[in-house]
């Protein structure tokens, strides 16, 4: 590990963003360009002091974890992620097996989308990162671990996973979650971390098996989606899709046609926040 140049790098980086960047206000008092140390923290889900000891060359080693969160927090691209991980001395994690690193272009986009529930996720059904509003409306899919992580998994898996959407629906909706998660096994192959998923899957749920036996396929166009909020109740909502295909990920916009009912309940998540019964 180098200490000095990784410190070096993250303040380089750091003074090269500006609040706008990250969707958060200028305020009249900011007299210097770029994000302070604490913005910083913030945007990587650690404590100031864990961030600062870092770019005063002090502090533990930080792991794998810390530098991909720091990578996010930071919006770095692929190459200076790649780069941070060995000036923090480990290999670069292997970019085919690895899809929770978040393209600049699309952070930036979803940092200006506060006041609309979005959420970017990988080709596996994992959930990379979510507006306060998503949260509102799904729940917080980002705090699961091991296979959980793939709403794939937890949809053949877990009954919860299940509450948001019509029972009637249940059947439509296996279906689509099998045929993306074969897509992600078929650009992987044996081995990967979809391939891991599917083995998971067949030796639990019958539901699944029956389905992949029939090798799904997914459909292009994403129809309107019915949620049942347990506090708002039905939705029909518009998904609009903006994917990167350099990483495999998709931004999901979540929209309702306006002047209908559940326009006007999506303009209540704010209140609602994330209570959930």
């Amino acid at each position: 590990m180098d200490r000095a140049q990784l410190a070096s790098f993250l303040r380089s980086r750091r003074a090269a963003l500006q609040p706008e960047d990250v969707g958060l206000p200028r305020g009249r008092r900011r007299r210097t360009g770029g994000l302070r140390r604490e913005e910083v923290a913030a945007l990587s889900d650690m404590s100031t002091d864990y961030y600062s000891r870092i770019e005063q060359e002090r502090g533990p080693h930080p792991s794998e974890q810390m530098l991909a969160a720091i990578a996010r927090g930071l919006r770095l691209s692929l190459e200076e992620r790649d780069h941070l991980f060995r000036l923090g001395g480990y290999a670069v994690p292997l970019r085919a097996l690895r899809g929770d690193h978040l393209n600049p272009g699309m952070m930036r986009i979803l940092d200006r989308l506060e006041d609309t529930p979005a959420q970017v996720v990988n080709l596996l059904g994992e959930t990379l990162k979510q507006t306060r509003l998503a949260v509102a409306l799904l729940g917080d899919e980002t705090g699961y671990t091991g296979l959980a992580r793939s709403l794939h998994y937890r949809w053949f898996t877990d009954p919860t996973s299940r509450l948001l959407h019509p029972t009637d629906e249940h059947p439509a909706q296996s279906r689509l979650i099998a045929a993306n998660l074969h897509e992600a096994y078929t650009r992987g192959g044996e081995g990967s971390r979809a391939a891991t998923i599917v083995d998971a899957l067949l030796a639990t749920s019958p539901e699944f098996a029956d389905i992949w036996r029939e090798h799904p396929v997914a459909a292009g166009y994403c129809a309107p989606k019915r949620l049942q909020h347990p506090l708002l109740g039905m939705l029909e909502l518009h998904c609009q899709t903006l994917v990167d295909p350099d990483q495999s990920q998709a931004l999901l916009v979540y929209t309702a046609t306006p002047g209908s009912e559940s326009h006007e309940k999506l303009q209540l998540l704010s209140v609602v926040g994330d209570q959930r019964i």
